[in-house]
């Protein structure tokens, strides 16, 4: 799977080729959508509103929106926040991490997830945290198996919706010999 950051146009625009893939992605995710509350119809799920989502997501600086690609084709999207507005909290975050349905257990999410941790990793991070809905025992169940603990319960900053807030701890990186 190959991890790439969000291209935009000069314009700051998403190409249109690429909105195109984005919009079937989410759209796929019927079940997450109808979940989230995120797009006034699930059924219905138009480029102009992932544009504006993601843009909404971009205009802040700390935002990093994750294509994953497997043989060309784009099978995944995750949106980090390496600092969250709470200057409390020193860990980064997983705003998103959505697979397109068609392509779910096939070992994309988990991938796309280990990617994600080891890019924080990498740039020297020590934890990584997440909220899941409460009304999604999917996804509790899905980042509970990959390490996750809940650490508490609190409304998420865009909608207020209630979630779970999970953290994981992340390998230290091995001192060199």
């Amino acid at each position: 799977m190959r991890l790439d950051s969000l291209p935009l146009t000069p314009d700051h625009d998403i190409p249109a080729p690429l909105l195109t893939e984005l919009t079937a992605l989410y759209a796929s995710q019927r079940e997450f959508q109808s979940l989230s509350g995120d797009f006034p119809d699930p059924d219905d799920i138009r480029p102009e509103q992932v544009a504006a989502a993601l843009a909404e997501e971009l205009a802040n600086p700390h935002v990093d929106v994750l294509l994953a690609r497997a043989a060309g084709r784009l099978v995944g999207v995750a949106i980090t926040l390496a600092h969250h507005p709470d200057p409390a909290d020193p860990d980064p975050w997983i705003g998103l991490l959505l697979v397109s349905a068609d392509e779910q257990r096939k070992g994309y999410g988990r991938e796309l997830a280990t990617l994600v941790e080891n890019r924080f990793q990498s740039a020297g991070r020590t934890a990584v945290r997440l909220a899941v809905l409460d009304n999604n025992p999917k996804a509790l169940t899905f980042w509970t198996s990959l390490g996750y603990e809940v650490i508490g319960h609190r409304r998420d900053l865009q909608l207020a919706r209630p979630c779970a807030v999970l953290r994981k701890q992340l390998a230290h990186p091995k001192a060199s010999a």
